[in-house]
């Protein structure tokens, strides 16, 4: 079921939210702590480093009856469009809200001639995978953070149809 009644609005320089939205992130990547390792760089975040993230990239909130319920963080990387922190509080998942974001991105790297989406999902996240297989997504290479010999997260492609 996809949720109409919540509003997708592109972060800009006169967003005031900066505490909730970093709230909400932290909240919806908790599920990761204590699963992947390195930990999370979602927990690393102040009000700064998000706010300077939001402004340097294009970002997205979802918005239901006022309340921030997801956000999206992408940038053009190469020949597609990165999306990064992907996130949708706990009490909204399974809405469609998560489609919708990515919808947006579709979108976007269609309107900067980007044939594809691409992120990256922790090793240990089977769940994530899954959900991204399901929205086109395919696995297109693993790689280690820095100091590890083994992969710790995986790249995953969406490629996109070109803009009619």
């Amino acid at each position: 079921m996809v949720d109409h009644q919540v509003a997708i609005e592109r972060i800009t320089a006169d967003f005031k939210r900066w505490q909730e939205l970093l709230d909400l992130i932290h909240v919806s990547f908790a599920y990761m702590q204590g699963v992947v390792d390195p930990p999370s760089s979602a927990f690393a975040l102040d009000e700064n480093a998000l706010r300077e993230k939001a402004l340097s990239e294009i970002a997205f909130v979802a918005l239901a009856r006022g309340e921030l319920v997801g956000c999206m963080f992408c940038r053009e990387e190469d020949d597609a469009l990165y999306v990064g922190k992907l996130a949708i509080s706990p009490s909204c998942q399974g809405q469609g809200i998560g489609t919708r974001l990515l919808e947006m991105a579709m979108d976007l790297a269609r309107e900067h001639d980007l044939p594809a989406l691409e992120l990256q999902t922790r090793i240990e996240l089977v769940a994530n995978h899954a959900y991204f297989e399901s929205r086109g997504f395919f696995r297109s290479g693993e790689g280690a953070h820095a100091g590890y010999d083994k992969p710790t997260w995986i790249w995953m492609r969406k490629r996109l149809a070109a803009k009619s």
